[in-house]
């Protein structure tokens, strides 16, 4: 039997509708129907910009401007009904409404694409996506980073190990260490809010490649939505997708930080650890061994670390090898950018649970201290009366081998064999071999050391009270 399909709207100079196969294989309208609200956006601005060329009524204008409301209402109400499925022949959101559009308001629906290519098109509403959902997530950012300095205000005075090569290096207040991940994801916010400002260009008007054959008024367009300027080059406008590709690396380093998170708290969950019980809200159980409690939470959130790289990955191999200008290929770069932003969005609300809720057992924590951490304090005391670090270095190095061969931990040492080694060595020094002491010790900026320490937490509230993207 024939294949039976509605001819394309670009179809005026073939001889032959397409094959069914290669409709479906060209359709992309089940994934970039996403895009449905800004090429509303999008037509409805290009609309009011053929009008104000006069290229168009303004009549024409408010008919296609109403009619696009009723166009999106429309899909909208479809896609709402269980098991709906888009016509493959529109292939894509922007010729879907389109034809939706014609259909609704007649011939002065097909005046709408006047000038403008789905090169451009496509472009504008990525740009426009892109610039939505940003501000979302910078919004779900700092309500992370507001979790995790909250957690930090109350465990300003709780000890824990530090770790270096996952060996224990110097007490830190846990505060902190918590403190550690807000300054991540800042650098984070940053980085999407630089690569956010790559975006903020207007591609429309560039056609599908030389820009519109038709006078509209570029800066008018990027004025009305929201733009803060326009594309310098109309080849590039269309062909760049780097403002994709920036976004999925920054999200790729995001979600580098969140698998270091998870790690982190994956282990000290552990009962070999039990610095932290996760939220059972959080947790699951084994469907064989009852005892389990396990942090799968944690774990998928590192699990679709690798997910996000994925994303990356893809687009950067689909554009690596593309001549100027748009290519077909390109298609293929929505599924990773919405993909990547879902997956952000999902476990940014994941890892805030998990850090609302879990409970951190600070006595077992001290109390896990390895006293020898100590030696770096013994080592700056050394330093302090005179002897040259190297030196200090060496003598202290001596000591905890020495302890450890007696089988006693490094504060427990006797005085008569710290003098033994370096006649450096007063009564005063069995005051350093506290905790607290220790952290507050370290009083450079950005330290563990109390004072500094409220300064840093003072510092990311006002970071976050200023709240701008």
């Amino acid at each position: 039997m024939k294949d039976k399909t509605p001819k394309p709207l670009w179809g005026g100079r073939f001889g032959e509708d397409p094959a069914l196969a290669m409709v479906a294989f060209g359709s992309s309208i089940a994934i970039d129907i996403e895009l449905l609200q800004v090429d509303i956006l999008g037509s409805t601005v290009w609309a009011e910009a053929l009008e104000k060329a006069g290229i168009i009524s303004s009549e024409e204008c408010e008919k296609i401007v109403s009619g696009l409301k009723k166009v999106k209402k429309s899909i909208e109400t479809d896609m709402a009904e269980p098991g709906y499925v888009f016509d493959n022949s529109t292939e894509d959101v922007h010729m879907t409404v389109e034809a939706r559009l014609t259909q609704l308001i007649g011939e002065t629906g097909a005046k709408l694409h006047t000038g403008r290519s789905r090169n451009d098109q496509v472009a504008l509403d990525e740009r426009l996506y892109i610039l939505g959902t940003l501000e979302k997530l910078d919004k779900d950012i700092r309500t992370l980073q507001k979790s995790i300095v909250d957690s930090a205000g109350t465990h300003l005075n709780d000890m824990v190990p530090s770790y270096t090569h996952l060996q224990q290096a110097q007490p830190i207040r846990l505060a902190h260490y918590l403190m550690s991940w807000f300054w991540m994801l800042e650098r984070d916010r940053e980085r999407f809010k630089d690569a956010r400002k790559r975006a903020d260009k207007c591609p429309l008007g560039a056609g599908a490649v030389a820009g519109s054959g038709f006078g509209v008024d570029r800066e008018f367009i990027a004025k009305k939505l929201g733009f803060s300027g326009v594309t310098e080059n109309s080849m590039d406008a269309t062909s760049d997708r780097d403002y994709i590709i920036e976004i999925l690396s920054a999200a790729s380093i995001f979600m580098v930080h969140f698998s270091r998170i998870s790690e982190d708290m994956i282990i000290w969950s552990s009962s070999e650890f039990g610095f932290v019980k996760l939220s059972d809200k959080f947790s699951t159980g084994s469907s064989m061994m009852p005892q389990k409690k396990n942090p799968d939470s944690l774990e998928l959130i590192r699990g679709k670390t690798g997910r996000v790289y994925g994303n990356l990955m893809a687009l950067l191999t689909v554009m690596k090898g593309l001549p100027f200008n748009y290519c077909r290929d390109m298609q293929e770069d929505k599924e990773p950018l919405f993909d990547t932003l879902k997956t952000l969005e999902d476990c940014i609300l994941i890892m805030n649970g998990v850090i609302r809720t879990m409970i951190f057992d600070t006595a077992r924590m001290e109390s896990a201290i390895d006293r020898n951490m100590f030696a770096t304090d013994v080592a700056d005391y050394l330093t302090r009366k005179g002897l040259p670090f190297r030196k200090s270095h060496d003598v202290v190095g001596k000591l905890v081998k020495w302890a450890q061969e007696k089988g006693i931990t490094f504060d427990k040492i006797p005085m008569e064999i710290f003098k033994k080694h370096s006649v450096l060595f007063e009564n005063d020094i069995m005051e350093i071999f506290d905790l607290r002491i220790s952290a507050d010790s370290r009083t450079v900026t950005g330290s563990t050391g109390l004072n500094e320490l409220k300064k840093q937490i003072m510092k990311a509230g006002i970071i976050l009270a200023k709240g701008d993207v």
